[in-house]
């Protein structure tokens, strides 16, 4: 069979394994698990086998003309790099993972069916994105993703928070996905064609006439889809669905997707230094802000979101200077780690059977009730944290290498304030990722909050995905000496200055927030003596097993909180701010969503009130009318003589008075 062939069926099979999973979900409910996981894992497979063929060497290239559209034509066309490769391969590899992982988390949902074949759907949109090599063909890809992911954020619809937050993410993305519409329409009128390669050798000729604006507003795109400032605010809350969605979601699709995009059109960014200034500028305020907002969170799925929106910043960083290579390296990474944090996650949540336990504060006695948890999850912070040698340490520090070219001129292709912002901005970040990371540790593990009730073993399914994924957090990095090939070329190793300096600041922070943890835990010990007692478990739903516990939290008393957490001491007055996401959403209520309430208000009672009564009016003066036509209609001919008779002398009265007048 072809690598072309090959590469066809990489989307088509999860695809066919969700319309039959949608179509068999309620007649045949046996098939559904088989459906999920099957094609998924088929696709991951063949994805492998292109990624061999393709060995990280020449493109491979195919298409076929979709429609004729009389002016700039679409076609049905494949563009497979290094990056597009490794991409896919990523993509398969998590969404298996999540499809095998949520047949155990999820095994008692009466919507599995439905959830299971969405996420096919959703693997298969990512999986057209990262192979497409036509920008309109890549659209669908995009657009379907969101329609998944309001459906799949939204999968608890019973809790008005679900509701809202996948209403969020949709109209959000929506925002930016149109001037990014826009953008497109723009870039293929100066390029004469929606294929990338003809896109590309336009922009190596210099035929862009426009490529600051185009590029700006696909940067509009790019900030929607991978939650970047400052239209992040929706993946915070997207929280509100399954946990594996979230994985998926956070690790391998949507958000990966405009990070992609940019790094697949990067030449057409590249041609405008304002477009890579502003992306410099907006990745730096993501990577800053998001950190030290899930320095502040209490619920472990919000810290790893704003962690999530922190490290695509460190992605939009590396290509604002110019290396997709760094960029594409941290994207794969960081997908590894980060389905394992999130799957971890879940398995915690699974294990209190109720959601009370996302919250950090009211964790304990996990450590030995989860290990398997325990250890991976502790894996994925390591390499979240850029400790040597997990696969974070490696791919953050080709990020920090690319900027600091940049900054001191070795590299052009940016300007050197770009290389500068990032450099700093990338610096501080480690400081304050390695400090989350070691609070959630702390605070999840060695934590001081009420122990809710065992519910068991986990899973196997569950166990087992877990520790998949822990190989490449741990060793993927050190392979990144072989697959130069696949990231144009370019080695990615770590440099002596980037190293000392990345890894010195991340164990500062890291340090200095076991110390505070420590102080506070030891003061709390000795003021409040033992640990609180057990609490009573709470499912949300009569109808809910240990899957579905995510669609309400639980509220616990004081009492029932650690108080041992650093980060309010850290964070000092900033805290509060840095709580609530420095008040964005508050800021966009007012200065957004408020005046288009009031709008709408004012358009519902001018609708009302003035047009509907010139429309009653109308109605109502016509009805009085005919009252008075029937009420003179009454078949008495002595009446209508006497009408006729009145009336003449009222004519002739009137004839008179007109004679007299002239």
């Amino acid at each position: 069979m072809t690598t072309t062939t090959l590469a066809w069926l990489v989307p088509l099979l999860p695809f066919l394994g969700s319309v039959a999973g949608l179509l068999l979900g309620r007649t045949a409910p046996g098939f559904v698990r088989p459906l999920a996981v099957l094609p998924t894992l088929a696709a991951a497979v063949l994805a492998v086998l292109v990624a061999f063929r393709q060995g990280g060497g020449k493109t491979i290239e195919a298409a076929t003309q979709l429609t004729p559209t009389g002016s700039v034509p679409i076609d049905l066309a494949l563009y497979i790099d290094g990056f597009a490769a490794l991409a896919a391969v990523l993509v398969g590899v998590v969404a298996t993972c999540v499809q095998i992982y949520s047949t155990g988390y999820l095994r008692d949902d009466p919507r599995y069916p439905s959830y299971a074949a969405l996420v096919s759907l959703f693997t298969a949109a990512m999986l057209l994105v990262v192979y497409s090599g036509d920008l309109m063909v890549l659209l669908v890809g995009w657009e379907v993703m969101g329609i998944c992911s309001y459906f799949l954020v939204g999968h608890y619809w019973e809790t008005p928070e679900a509701r809202a937050a996948s209403l969020k993410a949709f109209l959000v993305t929506k925002l930016g996905d149109v001037p990014f519409l826009i953008g497109l329409f723009a870039l293929a009128t100066d390029a004469g064609t929606f294929r990338i390669d003809g896109i590309l050798g336009a922009v190596a000729a210099g035929g862009l006439d426009h490529p600051t604006l185009i590029a700006l507003l696909l940067l509009a795109g790019v900030a929607g889809k991978s939650a970047q400032f400052p239209l992040h605010t929706w993946l915070p809350d997207a929280m509100a669905g399954p946990t594996p969605v979230s994985a998926l979601i956070h690790a391998a699709t949507m958000v990966a997707a405009g990070i992609y995009f940019v790094a697949r059109l990067l030449p057409v960014f590249a041609s405008s230094a304002a477009a890579l200034t502003v992306l410099a500028v907006m990745a730096a305020v993501t990577m800053v802000g998001s950190a030290l907002a899930a320095l502040a969170q209490d619920d472990i799925k919000r810290v790893l979101a704003y962690s999530t929106i922190g490290q695509l910043g460190y992605m939009a960083g590396a290509l604002a200077v110019g290396d997709r290579g760094a960029a594409v390296f941290h994207l794969i990474s960081h997908g590894a780690f980060k389905a394992l944090l999130f799957l971890a996650a879940g398995a915690i949540i699974h294990a209190a059977g109720t959601n009370s336990l996302s919250a950090m504060s009211r964790m304990s006695g996990l450590t030995k009730r989860i290990p398997d948890a325990y250890w991976t999850m502790t894996v994925a912070l390591l390499a979240l944290a850029a400790v040597p040698p997990f696969a974070g340490f490696f791919s953050k520090e080709a990020v920090l290498v690319a900027a600091e070219h940049t900054a001191l001129g070795d590299r052009t292709v940016a300007p050197a304030g770009a290389g500068w912002t990032v450099l700093v901005a990338g610096l501080l970040t480690a400081l304050l990722t390695a400090a989350y990371a070691t609070r959630l540790w702390l605070l999840a593990f060695r934590g001081r909050g009420a122990e809710a009730p065992d519910h068991g073993r986990q899973p196997l399914a569950m166990t087992t995905v877990l520790w998949v994924l822990a190989i490449p957090s741990l060793g993927f990095g050190l392979s990144v000496t072989y697959l130069d090939d696949w990231f144009d070329g370019n080695a990615l190793t770590p440099t002596v200055t980037t190293a000392v300096l990345g890894t010195g600041i991340a164990l500062v922070g890291a340090v200095v927030t076991y110390a505070v943890w420590r102080t506070l835990a030891t003061k709390v010990l000795a003021a409040k003596g033992p640990a609180p007692e057990p609490v009573a478990a709470h499912v949300a739903h009569p109808d809910a097993e240990a899957g579905q516990v995510e669609a309400e939290a639980l509220h616990l008393p004081h009492p029932a909180e650690d108080p041992a957490d650093p980060g309010r001491v850290l964070l000092g007055p900033l805290h509060r701010h840095a709580a609530t996401g420095f008040h964005l959403d508050a800021l966009y209520t007012a200065v957004f969503v408020r005046p288009v309430l009031a709008a709408a208000s004012l358009v519902r009672f001018l609708d009302r009130e003035v047009v509907d009564t010139y429309v009653s009016g109308a109605g109502t003066g016509t009805k009085w009318l005919g009252w008075l036509v029937r009420r003179a209609q009454t078949g008495n001919v002595q009446t209508y003589l006497s009408a006729l008779l009145a009336g003449s002398v009222v004519l002739a009265i009137a004839a008179v008075l007109v004679a007299a007048g002239a």
